[in-house]
């Protein structure tokens, strides 16, 4: 007898665009991000779009942290070598665990597009209230990368063996 498929359960996400030159219509990342969420199913809990300063950051992240209705938020911008690039400082302190898979992964796939480039991303991820944070690069490109190639699989319910989905439920089972 074959074991019953698992049930697709849509996320809300939320998404944080961090960039001191773009307005929201110029976000072609955040809406890349924004589309490739509905498509798979899962909900827009929140977008915006804020400059790069480490306590707006944290101040935006905090908010859906505590929001039980947020699973997950990924972020695009900041994670560059420029001095107002801050995304991983503004966030690793609100980590109770980080996904250091994930950064690795992206720099391992990356490399097949950019080659060694891919050095300079500090592309980083943990889990805060039982709330996943993903900080991807601001290019449309390094957004598909990790959508494509990591989170739209790992944000499904279906994904074996293993997935993201028990983790963003576990510690809020009020997450609707």
């Amino acid at each position: 007898m074959s074991k019953p498929a698992a049930e697709f359960i849509p996320l809300n996400i939320a998404i944080l665009t961090v960039s001191d030159s773009r307005t929201l219509a110029q976000d072609t990342s955040g809406q890349y991000l924004a589309d490739s969420i509905e498509e798979a199913g899962h909900h827009l809990a929140d977008r915006q779009l804020i400059t790069d300063d480490i306590y707006k950051i944290r101040a935006v992240i905090s908010g859906w942290i505590a929001d039980p209705k947020v699973h997950a938020v990924v972020t695009t911008g900041g994670t560059g070598f420029f001095i107002r690039d801050s995304m991983p400082e503004a966030v690793k302190v609100l980590f109770d665990k980080s996904i250091d898979g994930f950064g690795e992964m992206f720099r391992l796939i990356s490399k097949d597009e950019i080659g060694m480039s891919t050095v300079q991303s500090r592309a980083v991820a943990g889990m805060a209230n039982g709330t996943g944070i993903f900080c991807l690069p601001g290019s449309s490109g390094a957004c598909r990368t990790g959508w494509e190639n990591i989170l739209k699989d790992q944000f499904d319910s279906r994904t074996r063996p293993c997935n993201f989905v028990p983790h963003f439920l576990a510690q809020n089972p009020s997450h609707d």
